[in-house]
């Protein structure tokens, strides 16, 4: 039982530091929103300066350049459902973003868990010891009460740098999603500007 706890506390170990390394990589600011992307989209003030935002968004693979080109694909729809399906889009790339955060906070809740039945059972040890032989072996005593306390320890030490990346990585996907939103309304704004209705003129004087 002690063996398979420990394995269970490795892998778990294993898991949420294979997913925080992962995470720190794909959201990376530059590979989510790419500055050339980005000073792309300060640019494209005009139909003429599409060409340049689409060569910079193909050069930059990034969930940022698919939500423009997507914009810039269905550029001659009514600007609302335009907007509707970039949206639809936006929710599928943040979910992309999302995807190894829910392993994180399974490690988060099930690491403390872990080590709390390695506690359990190593008391187990020891009381069942003092139950049959008095005091017991000092020996398997000393051994029960080290099987509790590692196993509490190695559930801790998993599970406070996954919350702290998992706080981490949520922020950060939400100020990036931010970020995006922020750009792609700035570029549909700038391309829809053009079907803005002009004021009403007053009604002539009779």
């Amino acid at each position: 039982m002690e063996i398979i706890i420990i394995i269970l506390l490795l892998a778990t170990s294993l898991v949420g530091a294979t997913f925080i390394i992962e995470r720190g990589v794909a959201l990376r600011w530059k590979k989510v929103v790419p500055p050339e992307v980005e000073n792309a989209v300060a640019n494209c003030r005009e139909a003429s300066d599409l060409p340049m935002l689409r060569r910079t968004c193909e050069q930059n693979p990034s969930p940022l350049s698919r939500l423009l080109l997507l914009a810039d694909k269905n550029r001659d729809w009514p600007r609302e459902e335009n907007a509707d399906g970039l949206q639809t889009r936006a929710r599928y790339e943040v979910a992309r973003l999302e995807r190894g955060l829910v392993l994180l906070e399974i490690v988060v809740g099930i690491a403390p868990l872990l080590g709390l039945v390695g506690t359990i059972y190593g008391l187990i040890m020891i009381f069942g010891t003092m139950g049959q032989d008095g005091m017991g072996d000092s020996n398997f005593l000393a051994k029960g009460i080290a099987t509790a306390l590692h196993a509490t320890l190695m559930g801790l030490l998993t599970a406070i740098p996954s919350l702290i990346a998992w706080s981490y990585y949520s922020k950060k996907v939400e100020t990036l999603a931010v970020e995006m939103e922020t750009l792609c309304d700035e570029f549909m704004r700038r391309q829809y500007r053009s079907e803005t209705p002009a004021p009403a003129k007053p009604a002539s004087k009779r």
